[in-house]
């Protein structure tokens, strides 16, 4: 029972309901409920605030326990607090009319005695406080952790790339000289020169001859840094490993936004970039640059506010990430339409998707005023014209050489020859570690196995297949990703499929660029992406499962066992990942090449040969007739039949109408050619000079 504040010591009200786990301390009457030291007790549900006994007394305190009583839940020390922010001297004639103790008792009042027990008050940071909390967050954080892992993971399974990058090369040092050099020229010529970008210094006399192959042009940046074959060899290893973490955070990213658990976004991410058949694609450092996809997609299902679990979430929109997931497509675009291409129209599919479902959601099916919101329209209009226009300028040059050298266009007949049959998706490259020494007789059945070893692995075939049935993904959604799987595998054995006349040759003939993809069984990309999916959602199924389990125990964690369950699908998956790709060291740098002058030719001279001539031309950049890409110029295949017989006058005259001043025999490279009876042949007859530069003989025309 509440007692009046008059001191009367009358009931005022009739509680509704016990009041035993608000009673009063000991040592305090009820009356002490208006005072900062004591605490009343309050009334039930159904009590009724008293009225007032007098015209001087007040009513405040039976007020706040009458809306304390009604809510069921204060106590009186609501009076209390509603008292404090009165006035001081309201407060004192309150006390003094209800019979309280005056101001001056109560700082005679001895502090309570408990209060050393109490935990001491948390201290307020200061700004280095706050910062080094701010750090500390970030340093914990699920994205941190995802970076960071995903170096070590790219670190450890591309080593030993990063143990002698001044002197090696992985896979072999061909194919990687010579995107080593795109590095290098881009990042010099943007430096110097930006206009003559697409004029290079390799294949002269021919015009747009960097545009012969998948420029990397989004590596630009990273070539501006230091000069020569050191510095190019150190970025381009530094950037093979980047790539790989960059694959591996893309992939985790894009599961995690489509809303995997973090381990099956590690599997997706890890099988993404691992898988067996990217083993062979080593030394292809554009085919291996293809993080930029996944996080691509991830960013811009966050931007729109959709994942695959939870659907459409209009709250969750933000055009800040629908742009950056924009400009991230772009940049990969730029780094080659070998794989770029492809990637173009899957977000074109998308686009045209979400128009359709745009259309439909405001005109036809439950009409919504705004589906996607202006401002997220505007973002996709902006970032669409930005993706679409680096493309196009990207495009200019590669249809002008396309028109000045037919002999690069593609046939059908070019891509039958790189088209696997169904037994390479189970057939592992020669560089796997668990796989290359078994599959080494299904290998040797393949017509072209660099291309068409396409095992993703098996551990991953395994998690796909259980997430069809066990999965935190709709059925609809896995069905889909099943079809994707299915579509993209038929794309990848390109005219293996019945003749592709249903399937990749239409593509071929019809869609713009698609003519000029070579190898079809890099689809095989889009079919890692995909099963990596399905098993993310099994294995995220199966965790959940874990933490219900383990709800269960007491103390409620997982066991041991369950926790290397939850792991094993990861460790599989890396496992199969290992490789045993070799790391050849780079044939050294001639002297000549630091000191001759271009236009130059370097003899012998093929398309392995020159390869890595373009890489020892990154110390001047002089011209050279050089080069090596994914076609031979008709030009340069005349000057190596011509010049087999150098020096002699027909070779000499022709070198001369091309402007060519030098020419640098390498003499560790002439055993078993023409050169090596020819290379000291008398030329005073020839009006030509010969000098020994190091190991190379330097001829001046």
């Amino acid at each position: 029972m509440t007692t009046n504040a008059t001191g009367g010591g009358q009931p005022t009200g009739r509680t509704g309901g016990p009041t035993d786990d608000h009673a009063a301390p000991t040592g305090g009457s009820a009356s002490d409920s208006g005072s900062a030291g004591g605490t009343g007790a309050a009334p039930g549900p159904g009590a009724r605030p008293a009225s007032p006994a007098g015209a001087g007394q007040p009513a405040s305190t039976d007020a706040t326990a009458g809306k304390a009583g009604a809510t069921g839940s204060k106590v009186a020390d609501g009076g209390t607090d509603a008292a404090e922010k009165k006035s001081t001297a309201e407060n004192s004639a309150d006390k003094s009319s209800a019979g309280e103790p005056s101001a001056a008792k109560e700082k005679d009042t001895p502090p309570d005695r408990w209060s050393a027990f109490a935990p001491a008050p948390e201290p307020v940071p200061g700004r280095v406080g706050r910062a080094v909390r701010a750090v500390g967050r970030l340093a914990v954080h699920e994205w941190t952790l995802a970076a960071l892992g995903s170096l070590l993971l790219a670190v450890a399974l591309t080593w030993p790339t990063l143990r002698y990058p001044l002197y090696t090369l992985p896979q072999d040092y061909w194919d990687p000289s010579l995107q080593a050099w795109q590095m290098a020229w881009s990042g010099h010529i943007l430096r110097t020169d930006p206009g003559m970008l697409w004029q290079s210094n390799a294949f002269f006399p021919e015009k747009d001859s960097f545009a012969f192959s998948d420029t990397l042009l989004g590596y630009a940046p990273a070539g501006m840094i230091g000069t020569g074959p050191d510095a190019a060899l150190l970025r381009y290893n530094i950037m093979f490993v980047l790539a790989h973490a960059l694959a591996t955070f893309g992939a985790y990213a894009l599961a995690r936004q489509l809303g995997s658990g973090r381990i099956g976004a590690a599997v997706a991410g890890a099988s993404y970039t691992y898988a067996p058949w990217l083993l062979a694609q080593a030394g292809h450092l554009h085919i291996v640059s293809n993080g930029g996809i996944p996080l691509a997609l991830a960013m811009l299902a966050r931007g729109h506010g959709w994942s695959l679990r939870h659907g459409y979430r209009p709250e969750r929109r933000h055009e800040g990430w629908t742009y950056t997931g924009w400009m991230v497509a772009a940049w990969q675009l730029s780094l080659g339409f070998g794989i770029g291409l492809p990637f173009a129209y899957v977000l074109a599919g998308i686009g045209l998707v979400a128009t359709v479902t745009w259309f439909l959601r405001r005109w036809v099916v439950r009409p919504v005023k705004r589906p996607f919101g202006a401002r997220l329209l505007v973002a996709d209009l902006i970032g669409g014209l930005l993706f679409a226009g680096v493309g196009a300028l990207l495009a200019i040059p590669y249809f002008r050489v396309a028109q000045a050298h037919p002999n690069a266009e593609r046939t059908i007949g070019d891509i039958g020859v790189y088209s696997p049959p169904a037994s390479g998706f189970f057939t592992a490259p020669a560089e796997s570690r668990v796989w290359g020494a078994l599959h080494e007789g299904a290998r040797a059945a393949l017509p072209w196995h660099p291309e068409m070893t396409l095992l993703p692995g098996f551990a991953l075939y395994a998690l796909a297949a259980g997430g069809l049935f066990f999965s935190i993904w709709r059925l609809r959604h896995r069905l889909l990703l099943l079809a994707g799987v299915l579509v993209t595998m038929v794309l990848a054995m390109g005219t293996r499929f019945f003749g592709g006349t249903l399937t990749y040759v239409p593509l071929f003939e019809y869609l713009p660029g698609w003519n000029g993809l070579r190898t079809p069984g890099r689809m095989m990309l889009w079919t890692t992406l995909l099963l990596g999916l399905l098993a993310a959602g099994a294995v995220s199924a199966f965790a959940r499962r874990v933490r219900e389990i383990s709800a269960e125990r007491v103390p409620a964690r997982p066991s041991p066992w369950l926790r290397v369950a939850a792991l094993l699908p990861l460790v599989l998956v890396v496992v199969e990942g290992l490789n045993t790709t070799p790391h050849p060291v780079v044939p050294e740098q001639p002297v000549a090449m630091r000191t001759v002058d271009g236009p130059l030719l370097v003899l012998p001279s093929s398309q392995n040969l020159d390869q890595p001539v373009m890489l020892w031309s990154t110390s001047r950049f002089q011209e050279i007739v050089n080069g090596g890409s994914g076609f031979t110029p008709v030009q340069l295949d005349e000057v190596r039949r011509v010049t087999l017989a150098f020096p002699d006058q027909t070779s000499v005259d022709y070198l001369r109408t091309l402007g060519v001043r030098h020419v640098v025999l390498l003499r560790d490279q002439v055993v078993g050619t023409p050169w090596e009876v020819t290379v000291d042949t008398p030329v005073d007859q020839l009006g030509i000079t010969r000098e020994e530069v190091g190991d190379a003989v330097v001829f001046r025309l």
